[in-house]
């Protein structure tokens, strides 16, 4: 996915003479493309986040339009006060993008886990919150959010990460899109790890459930009206999240249900409340967390029981 960026924002820094793009001493060598076509808006801000959120607000209330790069704990828990003040308060329109979301560096630690900022940013006045199921959405996504007037925070994988969507498929923001149809239970995902919910879903198709997967796309806006539909033709849902079980997906849906009159029988898989320190990719730490294919099948089977 981050490959996918950084081609789409050397395009866009081609259409756009408004765009600049602040990094915090990251993907030098991945942005040598912008940085020939546009040397002067290409910023490295160093290890130094906090000023480069502090920045990028600046320039989007001067009438640029910033997108700002980095790792997503840096670009949410470090700098949760230039974003709430500086960036949301003054509504300024910057594009903040948190690369290596979830447990994409599962083997660096805590440090670089990245299992609350959904949490954190969604609670923030004015600020979108996406989360790209692939490189598709990702485009899509980026283009719409410098069209906004609001500002916008998109945390994306790291790289590999399949293309889920068709080529060519209508991605809008805050427009949920179903990878597979069926009609006994719903996996209501957001980001790379919708791709372990296909493969549970097609795994057991075989000799089980005919189960929907959705790529919710974002958490903020959420596509309410998609839900209510949902919910009058299907009652046991799944969501899965790369995220912790507080404040992600799964309590953004259960919120939306509150204030509802709609019956369903929901199972929230998500990293439990805890930190994780076991060390391996991010496969064997999903494997560890039951987030993986097999235990999302062993999931769809419980709810169906």
């Amino acid at each position: 996915m981050r490959n996918a960026f950084a081609r789409e924002i050397s395009n866009l820094v081609v259409e756009r003479q408004d765009l600049v793009l602040l990094t915090g001493d990251i993907g030098n060598k991945l942005f040598d493309e912008f940085k020939e076509l546009a040397p002067g808006r290409f910023l490295n801000c160093g290890v130094a986040e906090s000023n480069m959120i502090s920045v990028a607000a600046g320039m989007a209330l001067s009438g640029l339009r910033p997108v700002v790069y980095t790792i997503a704990p840096f670009t949410t828990v470090r700098v949760l006060e230039q974003l709430r003040v500086g960036v949301c308060y003054h509504e300024a329109p910057v594009v903040i993008v948190g690369t290596g979301s979830g447990l994409s560096y599962a083997e660096l630690g805590p440090t670089h886990h990245s299992l609350e900022d959904i949490a954190i940013t969604r609670c923030l006045p004015g600020l979108n919150v996406l989360a790209p199921a692939d490189s598709h959405e990702l485009v899509a996504f980026l283009r719409e959010a410098l069209e906004s007037p609001n500002p916008t925070y998109m945390r994306i994988g790291k790289k590999g990460e399949p293309a889920l969507h068709p080529v060519g498929a209508s991605l809008r923001i805050g427009t949920a899109q179903i990878l597979r149809d069926g009609d006994e239970l719903a996996i209501l995902c957001i980001g790379p790890i919708t791709a372990e919910a296909l493969s549970a879903a097609e795994s057991i198709a075989t000799d089980g459930p005919r189960v929907t997967v959705i790529s919710m796309g974002s958490v903020k806006p959420l596509d309410i009206d998609f839900l209510d539909g949902l919910a009058k033709r299907c009652r046991r849902w799944i969501t899965l999240e790369e995220h912790g079980a507080i404040g992600g997906l799964g309590s953004t849906i259960l919120e939306w249900l509150s204030n509802t009159r709609h019956v369903v029988q929901l199972t929230r898989m998500a990293v439990p409340d805890s930190f994780i320190h076991e060390v391996g990719d991010q496969a064997f730490v999903r494997s560890v967390l039951g987030l993986d294919a097999q235990s999302i099948q062993v999931a769809i089977r419980e709810a169906l029981e």
